[in-house]
């Protein structure tokens, strides 16, 4: 049986590969149906915010990679509410559906997976 992913997003859109290169793995598991999800933790909740304007950076959007994980099976989708909270980011501001997570509930989502990545 596979061994289950969690993917821990904490940067930032665009300070740096980090955030490319989880969604990048994020989309190669779910292509090979490993069971696993997607948190965004501290600054990674950014992006989920719509309205980014990757051009002005120079950078590439990364809005259809992030909305590919559905299309690749990669349905269970978390964000930290306190990173959220912190950064004045509401719910109804997010390009994605996630589940808010408290801390006590972030914990347990850590325990329940048999591997964790964090970039």
């Amino acid at each position: 049986m596979a061994r289950s992913l969690l993917i821990v997003c904490r940067q930032a859109p665009w300070s740096g590969p980090g955030a490319r290169e989880a969604l990048d793995i994020a989309l190669a598991g779910g292509a090979f149906e490993l069971p696993l999800a997607v948190l965004f933790l501290d600054d990674g909740v950014f992006q989920l915010q719509g309205g980014q304007h990757a051009a002005a950076v120079q950078q590439k959007d990364l809005t259809a990679n992030l909305q590919a994980l559905p299309l690749f099976g990669v349905d269970a989708l978390f964000a930290c509410r306190q990173s959220l909270d912190i950064r004045g980011i509401g719910e109804h501001e997010l390009n994605l559906p996630v589940q808010s997570l408290d801390r006590p509930q972030l914990t347990a989502l850590l325990a329940d997976y048999d591997e964790v990545i964090t970039l």
